[in-house]
């Protein structure tokens, strides 16, 4: 059988194929509230409907001021709960397990008011200059993310991603490019993963199940960031329970970035191979026959896609029909398609 619709079993979750739809921003949340509306109840459940193993909703803020943008989903407050149980049960009444991304855009926020960063640098001329966090701010926002987390728990969600990358808030401390500070979390790797160690260990008192981090792996930049110095960073999250790394890259600053068919796959296979840790890989995956390559070479364990699901959700069963794997999916499509 083809390794892409093998089930995968992490913490005694059964993810019933290797296939990911990799959380991308919707922007749809239209009362400026971080509520759920009808788009996301059809949005999601869609892509189970579609075949996917697991789906991880788009970057979540687990602060007011740390959405990238007004339209964004939160967390922040008890009142999201029940919206976000509502997409939970129809994706999972639809086949796939569920992931929420635990995010916070730093300074990249877009709202209004006050942004915070770990140095007071502005993304570019477009960005608002941040305000240094305290590390009282720095404690506050490490709660957000354990409350967040107890809100994704009670909501139904399978697993938790902490978003380390493209940027946001946990990358602008992690990375040399955007962190110039001079006390604990500045200066020195260990310093710079301080917040996010801070992180895991919250969540870890209130969560039991999966645990993700998806991070950055280059920065594209002189002196930034680069897989070989993210394998030391990788082996403290294997240390502190984390189960997989979404391996990702870019966008932490304004960089020209080398794009082709697979181009951050080998990040995924050097932070796999020299943690080692099990990682998820993305980044222009678009064919079945490539997906599977990844993991028949042992290049990564999970496949995660994100543009290619939104052109086609029922990626999974053309891959399926392509790759000839007999797979479980609803009569109608099945007799139609498989």
């Amino acid at each position: 059988m083809a390794k892409l619709f093998e089930p995968y079993v992490i913490k005694g979750t059964t993810f019933k194929n290797r296939i990911v739809m990799a959380p991308m921003c919707m922007y749809q949340s239209d009362q400026e509230d971080g509520k759920v509306t009808d788009w996301h109840r059809i949005h999601y459940p869609t892509r189970a409907v579609g075949g996917v193993g697991l789906i991880i909703t788009e970057a979540t803020a687990v602060q007011p001021q740390g959405r990238i943008s007004t339209k964004d989903l939160g967390i922040w407050d008890d009142s999201h709960i029940d919206g976000q149980a509502e997409i939970v049960r129809l994706m999972k009444q639809n086949g796939a397990k569920t992931g929420i991304q635990l995010a916070h855009a730093g300074r990249k926020a877009t709202v209004e008011g006050e942004i915070q960063s770990s140095s007071a640098i502005a993304f570019d001329g477009n960005y608002k200059i941040p305000k240094e966090m305290s590390s009282i701010e720095i404690q506050e926002t490490v709660e957000a993310f354990k409350n967040g987390a107890v809100r994704a728990k009670k909501a139904g969600f399978d697993v938790i991603e902490i978003h380390a990358a493209h940027g946001y808030l946990i990358n602008q401390f992690l990375s040399p490019s955007t962190n110039e500070r001079s006390d604990e979390y500045g200066g020195s790797s260990e310093n710079r993963y301080r917040f996010l160690g801070q992180v895991i260990d919250a969540i870890n008192e209130v969560w039991e199940g999966p645990l993700f981090v998806r991070i950055s792996a280059h920065d594209y930049c002189e002196g930034g960031m680069t897989p070989e110095l993210y394998v030391e960073m990788c082996q403290w999250m294997k240390q502190q329970g984390v189960d997989l790394i979404d391996v990702s890259s870019g966008a932490v600053v304004p960089a020209k970035i080398p794009v082709f068919p697979g181009y951050q796959v080998p990040f995924a296979e050097t932070i796999k191979k020299r943690t080692p840790i099990a990682t998820g890989a993305v980044g222009l995956i678009t064919s079945p026959l490539q997906a599977e390559e990844i993991l028949q070479n042992d290049r990564a364990d999970l496949v995660f896609l994100a543009r290619e699901l939104l052109r086609d959700p029922y990626w999974a069963y053309s891959a399926a029909k392509e790759l000839q794997a007999d797979i479980t999916a609803p009569a109608p499509y099945k007799r139609g398609w498989i």
